[in-house]
């Protein structure tokens, strides 16, 4: 029976304002010991986290999970390096897509699956120019305006 959809939603709003995204994939997240647990309390950041590959598998870096209050038993390191799950298709697509000059991997939300499961949105992403901050700015500025009428 599926779990009730949880309202967790940790993002990484500095990741669209950095970075245009190209394709998005939902990966899933290899935890240990409490991180679960503090990922449903929403004690999360995704601030400057990026995907890497090492021996053809994706890790994540710089996602930070507090470590859980209630506990220390089997206790979890807040800022360790952890590993997506990805079809071997997906990884493939995406290691050649970084080789790419200019292409990388950024987190850009953390959430709580209807199963139950921890899972990571990411995104091949390309960086933007300074004008294109800009300008994604200016389009921010409108739509607030035509909102308020």
């Amino acid at each position: 029976m599926p779990k009730a959809k949880s309202k967790i939603q940790i993002t990484n709003r500095r990741a669209s304002y950095d970075y245009e995204f190209l394709e998005t994939y939902d990966a899933g997240i290899v935890l240990v010991g409490t991180e679960i647990k503090s990922l449903r309390l929403g004690k999360a950041s995704l601030a400057d986290a990026f995907c890497y590959f090492v021996n053809g598998e994706l890790y994540v870096k710089g996602m930070n999970i507090s470590t859980y209050f209630w506990g220390s038993w089997n206790g979890h390191e807040p800022a360790r390096d952890r590993k997506l799950l990805l079809t071997k298709r997906e990884l493939r697509h995406l290691q050649q897509a970084v080789k790419q000059k200019g292409l990388t991997i950024v987190a850009v939300r953390a959430y709580i699956a209807e199963n139950g499961y921890a899972k990571l949105r990411i995104a091949l992403a390309k960086g933007k120019k300074e004008f294109d901050k800009r300008q994604t700015i200016k389009e921010k500025d409108m739509r607030r305006e035509i909102e308020r009428g």
